[in-house]
């Protein structure tokens, strides 16, 4: 079993400027990267736009890729690192290294905590109560729409408390499963652990280094929100001229190409410094700042 660093909270901030910092360091590269993942995505869609009935089927694709292409970026992103190119044959690395089976297993977690939720629901609220909820919802949007205010006799009888409490324990397991896959990746592509071991692992280092974790989804979070507003003035000056279409798709793929590289050279670096063993070098030379 891998041993786990404890690393301060300042961490979670070298992990994003780190993931920036491998960016620049092949934006064409790792940018290209991130819109061949786009592009697939939007192919998919486009399928099931054009054939209603492949809907499920499409997104169940694009569910299953996740995993494989992510574990893909991550390995360009060492390739960076390393000094080596990123190649768009990086995407698939983890197919070919046999790792498919444990990358896809690493959704398990998500799929067992979507049924046991969903089972919670049912047995705290009741199948009679979601209804009414429901209804009430119904209701209070109709009311919004027509411009009126809604009643607050509305929610008087919902079970607030219990809907309350699930919403805590949606909240938990969200956390839970998201720290089960943070540095799974890593460990089942470049260490060879199985799926399990690496999502134990994975917890276990998060939960040790929590402090890190918050600090690095706080400020991934404002990265995200400017990120994504700088692209939506970007788009809305294509939209002049290409339409509405041609925006859309100049953001999506602007937006992957950002994104993914970002991400993936993040959890890479927290990999490298939570986990004994890993070399850190990605994290001693990232800049102390995001320059421009």
């Amino acid at each position: 079993m891998s041993n786990i660093n404890k690393v301060p909270a300042s961490a979670g901030a070298e992990w994003l400027l780190a993931g920036f910092a491998l960016l620049r360091r092949a934006p064409v590269g790792l940018g290209m990267l991130g819109m061949l993942w786009g592009l697939l995505s939007l192919l998919l869609m486009l399928v099931a736009v054009l054939a209603p009935p492949m809907l499920m089927a499409m997104q169940f694709l694009l569910v299953l890729a996740g995993p494989l292409l992510f574990a893909g970026m991550i390995w360009a992103v060492r390739e960076v690192d390393h000094g080596r190119p990123p190649l768009p044959s990086n995407l698939l690395q983890g197919l070919r290294d046999g790792h498919a089976p444990k990358l896809l297993a690493t959704l398990l977690p998500q799929v067992a905590a979507g049924i046991v939720l969903g089972a919670l629901l049912l047995a705290m609220v009741g199948t009679d109560q979601l209804k009414q909820l429901a209804d009430v919802w119904m209701q209070m949007q109709a009311i919004a729409e027509a411009g009126g205010q809604p009643d607050p006799s509305l929610v008087e009888e919902l079970p607030a408390g219990r809907l309350l409490l699930w919403l805590l324990l949606v909240a938990l397991t969200f956390v839970a499963v998201k720290w089960m896959t943070f540095v799974a990746a890593p460990q089942i592509v470049f260490s060879g652990a199985q799926a399990w071991t690496a999502m134990r692992t994975s917890l276990r280092a998060c939960a040790r280094n929590w402090t890190a974790m918050l600090v690095f989804y706080l400020l991934a979070g404002i990265a995200i929100f400017a990120i994504t507003l700088g692209l939506l003035l970007l788009t809305s000056l294509v939209q002049l001229i290409g339409g509405a279409t041609l925006a859309l798709l100049v953001w999506q793929l602007l937006l992957m190409a950002v994104l993914m590289p970002v991400l993936a050279g993040a959890m890479y670096t927290a990999w490298r410094q939570m986990l004994a063993g890993a070399d850190t070098s990605v994290a001693a030379s990232a800049p102390s700042r995001i320059e421009v």
